[in-house]
């Protein structure tokens, strides 16, 4: 990390040039992955990041440079080049004094990256790949990878802020591939947290590993989805992914500011349906999208985005909130320091309902169940979207009765989440990496099980 004389010597440059804000963002980072298929060891690979990234405001108007080589010459001259694509509005007599106050961990490691050898997290995943593999006769194939990474921050700024902030993230994530009569469907599970090693004190990676073996073998042989309109029940968990995809993407200022989302100008509207509450919250301990501040310096908090179907507030980061006249939501991420920041999810998800799930499937006559969603794509200037969904059955008669594979989900975001009736009370959280102009970050998507009164499914021949 910098030291103080040098984080003003290279804001001051910044603001001697041009632009009337500047910040520093510095970063060191040790990331460790490892790669395993049918039991054997296929990579391993263990990086160190570290960098400094320069970030220059005059008005809306941003300007970001970044570079690794930490030399006082360098970095200044880094910082005069960003100030010189600004030009404008030069302060030559700069008193700063940051106010760098310590701030509350909620997220406490034990086990840290570096502390536990690499033998005992191959033995994890040797757990994972005999668990899946040993599931059902279906499984050809299991793969399974294990993420760490231990990321140390600093944020400074014109405006006196001094934030650092230690982020340690672990997942585990087991792929598996079941084969019968020519057909091939694969089931994935991938938990993560905020958390070293200790993760797996938590989670049972055993269960977790047939969780991914018990999608593919029960797809494999399933018919295909039926394909028309229907009413839709969408499992708790990771079947958020839909409203961080089509609705949460939507919120976020990157979007707003430029008037290219649905939502923009609708804050105080009735945009979804009245049982529909949802949050943006970074401060849960210890979850996978959460931190202690953003990477603005901004403490981190709880959004709230829809109170029982009214718009009440959007994500936003520092720039997004001059284009928007509006304040920092502490919303601000990125990959890492060769990436600008902007507005992003964190842990993103639908509050809990009135309802038991088993309620609202006996309250559907003839449905589709998407217990496991998959990937998809969104428009967020139209919220058009498109998802797979990994695990599904038919519902007839207030019953779970027979699998069904090849269901893809079509819909607007923005009409969907006028059409849910029934939310559950089994709110639940699954982990993803989300993928913006700032880079993949680790995001939580959730929500309790939910019904969708109706949606179009497409289905698939055998």
């Amino acid at each position: 990390m910098l030291n103080q004389s040098l984080i003003k010597d290279i804001i001051g440059t910044v603001l001697k040039y041009g632009g009337d804000f500047a910040e520093v963002f510095v970063e060191n980072k040790y990331e460790n992955r490892i790669e395993l298929t049918d039991g054997k060891i296929q990579k391993a690979n263990t990086n160190n990041i570290s960098g400094v990234g320069i970030r220059g405001f005059l008005g809306k108007k941003a300007i970001y440079a970044y570079t690794n080589v930490f030399e006082k010459e360098n970095l200044l001259s880094v910082a005069k080049r960003v100030g010189e694509a600004l030009s404008e509005v030069k302060i030559n007599d700069l008193t700063l004094d940051f106010d760098n106050k310590k701030l509350k961990n909620r997220h406490v490691i034990y086990l840290y990256p570096k502390d536990v050898e690499k033998t005992e997290k191959v033995k994890v995943m040797k757990r994972a790949y005999e668990s899946a593999k040993n599931y059902s006769e279906l499984i050809k194939q299991v793969q399974v990878w294990f993420w760490e990474y231990d990321q140390e921050v600093l944020i400074a700024n014109s405006e006196g802020v001094w934030a650092e902030d230690r982020r340690v993230k672990t997942r585990l994530m087991i792929n598996a591939i079941a084969e019968h009569n020519g057909n091939m469907e694969r089931g994935f599970y991938g938990p993560g947290a905020s958390m070293g090693f200790e993760l797996f004190d938590r989670i049972d990676v055993e269960e977790a590993a047939k969780r991914a073996a018990r999608i593919a073998a029960r797809m494999v042989d399933a018919e295909p989805a039926p394909a028309g309109k229907m009413p839709v029940i969408i499992s708790n968990e990771f079947g958020g992914v839909i409203f961080h995809e089509a609705v949460g993407h939507a919120l976020e200022a990157t979007s707003v500011a430029k008037g290219a989302s649905v939502f923009a100008g609708k804050l105080g509207q009735k945009v979804a349906a009245e049982c529909v509450s949802a949050v943006d919250d970074a401060t849960i301990p210890n979850a996978w999208g959460s931190a202690n501040v953003d990477d603005e310096g901004t403490p981190t908090r709880r959004n709230l985005l829809i109170d029982k179907g009214v718009l009440v507030g959007y994500l936003i980061d520092k720039l997004g909130g001059r284009r928007m006249g509006m304040e920092s939501t502490g919303s601000a991420r990125r990959q890492d320091y060769t990436f600008a920041p902007t507005s992003r999810m964190s842990n993103t998800f639908i509050l809990p309902g009135d309802y038991h799930p088993e309620e609202i499937i006996a309250a559907t006559e003839f449905g589709l169940y998407a217990k496991e969603m998959g990937g998809g794509s969104v428009n967020p200037s139209t919220g058009e979207f498109n998802f797979a969904v990994n695990e599904a059955y038919l519902i007839e008669k207030g019953k779970i009765t027979k699998p069904v594979k090849g269901a893809t989900l079509i819909g607007k975001g923005y009409e969907i989440i006028q059409k849910i009736d029934m939310v559950g009370n089994d709110v639940g959280r699954g982990q993803g990496v989300c993928g913006s102009i700032s880079g993949a970050v680790p995001a939580d998507v959730g929500q309790p099980t939910i019904r969708v009164s109706e949606i179009i499914v497409g289905g698939r021949n055998k």
